[in-house]
């Protein structure tokens, strides 16, 4: 059986563009999608602090400092908001208990500050 976990996420990322033009998806600066261990293309959900929007894009590769959410993305945020960009992957349930997630965090220009490793997730009592 496997269990859907967090894998990596970039913690309270600001907001640099919203380009409502454009054909789709979030741009965010190529050292942090390394530093997140993001893939092209990889699907990411994205939770807007300042609205409580939460919504479904796919990661591209963006400009230093970028958080862009493009095309219909745009309409769940504004530039300055502050936003959380999470992946989750299927782990082995077996293997759940041993899964630690990576965790990026930014300052408020998107410049990398600290990767930390959460703790291992422990089975419910």
């Amino acid at each position: 059986m496997k269990i859907n976990m967090l894998y990596s996420k970039i913690h309270r990322a600001t907001v640099t563009n919203a380009d409502l033009d454009y054909e789709g998806s979030i741009s965010i600066d190529t050292a942090l999608i390394t530093k997140a261990k993001f893939f092209l293309n990889q699907k990411v959900d994205i939770y807007n602090c300042n609205n409580g929007a939460r919504f479904s894009t796919y990661v591209i590769a963006g400009k230093a400092g970028e958080i862009c959410l493009n095309g219909a993305a745009a309409r769940h945020v504004q530039r300055g908001d502050t936003v959380i960009i999470v992946a989750y992957a299927s782990i082995d349930i077996k293997d759940a208990t041993k899964h630690k997630p990576t965790v990026v965090f930014v300052d408020e220009k998107n410049r990398y500050k600290e990767i930390r490793k959460e703790k291992r997730a422990t089975k419910s009592k």
